[in-house]
């Protein structure tokens, strides 16, 4: 037996609305921001996204295990080929993510969204 359903996956930064502009350039839905410190983003087919104003934030760092671990990140499913990934990469790069690793014999990339979250595009084995 539960005890909750999951609602969202709250992320504290500088600006609620860029970064939820952000998210949404990456899976879609539109931020409803009635509350410039708290936005929400309902992704289709998905959890929610909140995103909290958090003046001062310190992004974390990547890879770190320390005092200033990513302490939680996004996994996205980017496509089933490397030229997908390739294709999500650029798109998420000009929204203004920044590559924080890649290597060819991982199934994944790591960026840093605009407040400096880090997420990844996966590559999803074909069926």
């Amino acid at each position: 037996m539960t005890v909750a359903r999951f609602r969202s996956v709250v992320i504290d930064c500088p600006d609620p609305r860029a970064l939820a502009r952000f998210y949404a350039g990456i899976v879609g839905g539109t931020p409803e921001d009635d509350d410039p410190d708290w936005v929400v983003l309902r992704v289709p087919a998905g959890p929610r996204l909140a995103f909290q104003s958090a003046p001062g934030l310190t992004p974390p760092e990547w890879p770190r295990a320390d005092r200033n671990s990513q302490q939680f990140h996004l996994d996205f499913d980017g496509g089933t080929t490397w030229e997908e990934i390739d294709a999500a990469e650029a798109k998420v790069l000009e929204l203004g993510a920044r590559l924080l690793h890649a290597e060819d014999k991982e199934d994944f990339r790591v960026y840093a969204d605009p407040a400096g979250h880090p997420f990844c595009l996966c590559r999803i084995d074909p069926l």
